[in-house]
């Protein structure tokens, strides 16, 4: 048994969180690929031996009988006890197996958080986990030594396998837990000997041999098996959705909601000459997505052609398993919120220089005044070079390819036309542009950009970032102002559509700016507590990325819906923004919704950002550098929309932003922008 020890404090791990350190893979940064019935027995028999080994229960051949229900004080294993201590008549171990396996995810999700609170292991954005590196650690006998837990726990494991020592129960229970999930080969170099004495060992503990049994007689478990009464997809009518007042609005968010409640949370649109497209949306498929998409989806195949329109392969959006986590992790420091805080004073800068031509009475086009008022903050932040000329040959020709190979709208030769074939030099342009400034003498003393650690990776990793994906993604940093912009454009639309809720969010701005500018530690959940609501229910109310797409490449059973292997599927993740057991009220623009108790956006039907693995890296990003924008509109200006009467239309493809006929009049300048 490991026992975690830290300054002032020490923590023996029990039997769930040792099964749980020994099947992480941390080279994908999540479990080693174990089938759903499997994990789920193993868990569960972890809880159970745990409680076994702590003299809650007994166990012999023919039943599972309690012997004390005095609580242990950790929540996992006192709710499993509850349900033992509660049932009038005894049950085998295989029987508490099967029946409580359908918790195994609440109990997997609640060890990982004790895990992570304990500081053993890392958490990262997507759902990813990592062992931290350095601790120090004691076993049972006293003997010290400085590693972390994983690696205490597989050296133990390991003597148990290739030795002929007598194993302790608890080493028993591990060994067999652990051959249940079927990954031994690929935590050690098993030979037949090695096998052999697995097997010897499994056969030790009872608990153990109930878990194997449990798996064995239900392989055919609907937990893990294709459903022989999977449902039928239902086909979207034709008239339902062509005349239905949110496409007609371009709220595509909205229209998925009305045909999921019609439909389901799996449905099918067929376009005449096309493949079907079907559409999974809801909660709960949002929580399956994120959780276990990683083991059945892929996003490699649907973005294939689109970055070949730039020359690369393997770019970050279309890498899954092992190596997208290995590039998520070198990168996220130059998308990290630490590295925008570090930065204040040039956004600052920016801002209001983009600001100092705004006069009072001018109406101004919302979408393009907020993208270019992005991206002079983006691309010297990100770049270190003025991009201002290229941004808008750069995204008409991005948004060309996206509606060409993403949402395949227009035809292969719109890519081709003379404007096209001009504006993609303008890539190679921005390239040109980005490295005649990032020599080692240029970039002497200035703080590190996103263009440093690109270039930077393809030096020391050519095979990671090869220099055929540079033109993607130094270009990409710009084109994300499109994102960050239109964002900005519809909370512009939203302070002018709520005139109250702007006032409280101009108090918030007078108080931050008012005397000197804001420091990142001004920057507190208290102080810009209105604020961040009121943008939290724009993302809610106009995602810009309202569904992904994904291909199937392990055949799986979702909601009692069969989704073949090889079909293409369309996850309307922002589907549940506009359902009202998910958001009350949902086309009513409430900030309050963010609030204790109702916390609406703590729930899978919250997804602005993506889902699973690929939720955007640089969200927390965003979210600072969105807020200070509106913050500082605020203080400056008030606005108004231009006409006052104007009703919010969407333009949805190849991603959600308000149509180009919305403006925003500047009704007042409220203090002169420094010089």
């Amino acid at each position: 048994m490991a026992k975690a020890v830290e300054v002032g404090r020490s923590y023996r791990l029990n039997l769930p969180e040792e099964l749980i350190i020994m099947l992480l893979n941390e080279q994908t940064g999540y479990f080693h690929q174990v089938p759903g019935w499997e994990l789920n027995c193993a868990v569960v028999g972890a809880v159970l031996a745990e409680l076994s080994i702590r003299s809650r229960i007994d166990t012999d051949v023919d039943s599972l009988i309690l012997v004390d229900s005095t609580e242990t004080d950790n929540p996992v294993l006192d709710s499993i006890l509850k349900q033992i201590a509660d049932e009038s008549q005894p049950r085998t171990a295989q029987y508490w197996i099967e029946r409580l396996a359908v918790q195994a995810e609440s109990i997997i999700d609640s060890t990982l958080e004790r895990l992570v609170n304990l500081k053993i292991l890392k958490h990262y954005d997507g759902d990813f986990w990592t062992l931290i590196p350095t601790k120090w650690y004691v076993d049972l006998d006293g003997n010290t030594e400085e590693r972390n837990v994983g690696q205490l726990i597989k050296t133990r494991i390991r003597e148990v396998i290739f030795t002929d020592s007598i194993p302790g129960p608890r080493d028993a229970i591990v060994v067999s837990l652990v051959n249940t999930c079927d990954v031994f080969r690929f935590i050690y170099e098993l030979d037949e000997r090695a096998e052999n004495r697995i097997r010897f060992v499994c056969k030790v503990d009872l608990i153990g041999r109930s878990i194997a049994t449990a798996v064995e007689h239900n392989i055919a478990s609907p937990l893990l098996r294709r459903s022989r009464l999977a449902k039928e997809i239902p086909s979207v009518a034709m008239g339902r959705l062509l005349f239905n007042p949110h496409l007609r609005k371009g709220n595509l968010p909205a229209l998925l909601a009305d045909l999921t409640r019609h439909y389901g949370p799996v449905f099918a649109i067929r376009v005449p000459f096309k493949q079907p497209m079907i559409f999974v949306s809801g909660p709960r498929i949002n929580r399956w997505v994120h959780r276990h998409g990683r083991l059945h989806l892929r996003a490699r195949d649907y973005f294939v052609d689109f970055e070949k329109v730039y020359g690369a392969s393997g770019v970050l959006p279309s890498l899954d398993g092992g190596d997208h986590f290995r590039l998520r992790r070198i990168m996220s420091p130059a998308y990290s919120r630490a590295r925008l805080e570090g930065q204040l004073d040039q956004i600052f800068h920016y801002a209001r220089r983009s600001m100092a031509d705004w006069k009072a009475g001018d109406a101004l086009p919302a979408r393009r005044t907020c993208r270019r008022m992005i991206n002079a903050q983006i691309s010297p932040l990100a770049l270190s070079v003025d991009s201002q000329d290229l941004i808008d040959e750069l995204v008409k020709y991005k948004e060309r390819a996206l509606n060409v190979h993403i949402a395949k709208v227009l035809p292969k030769f719109m890519l081709s036309t003379p404007g096209m074939r001009r504006r993609a030099h303008t890539i190679d342009a921005l390239l040109e542009r980005v490295q005649s400034v990032h020599t080692p003498a240029q970039r002497s003393g200035c703080p590190r950009d996103l263009a440093d650690d690109w270039l930077g990776l393809h030096a020391s990793d050519p095979q990671l970032m090869p220099e055929s994906n540079l033109r993607f993604a130094l270009s990409a940093a710009l084109v994300a102002s499109v994102y960050l912009g239109d964002a900005l454009s519809f909370a512009v639309y939203a302070m002018a559509a709520q005139p109250a809720i702007c006032e409280r969010i101009r108090s918030e701005a007078d108080a931050l700016f008012g005397d000197e500018d804001p420091g990142r530690d001004d920057f507190t959940p208290e102080s810009m507590d209105v604020t961040s609501r009121f943008l939290t229910e724009c993302l809610r109310m106009y995602p810009i990325v309202p569904l992904s797409m994904r291909d199937v490449m392990n055949s799986c059973v979702v909601e009692g819906y069969e989704l073949p292997v090889g079909s293409r599927i369309f996850i309307a993740q922002t589907a549940a923004h506009y359902m009202d057991d998910v958001f009350p009220e949902p086309f009513s623009f409430d900030i309050d919704r963010y609030l204790p108790p109702r916390n609406e956006h703590r729930s899978p039907g919250y997804a602005p950002y993506g889902l699973g693995t690929h939720r955007c890296l640089g969200s927390r990003w965003m979210d600072l550098q969105l807020a200070i924008n509106v913050l500082m509109i605020a203080h400056y200006f008030r606005v108004e929309l231009s006409p006052a009467n104007y009703a919010l239309r969407f333009s949805p493809l190849p991603s959600m932003k308000p149509s180009s006929n919305l403006k925003f009049r500047i009704a007042e300048q409220r203090r002169e922008l420094p010089g």
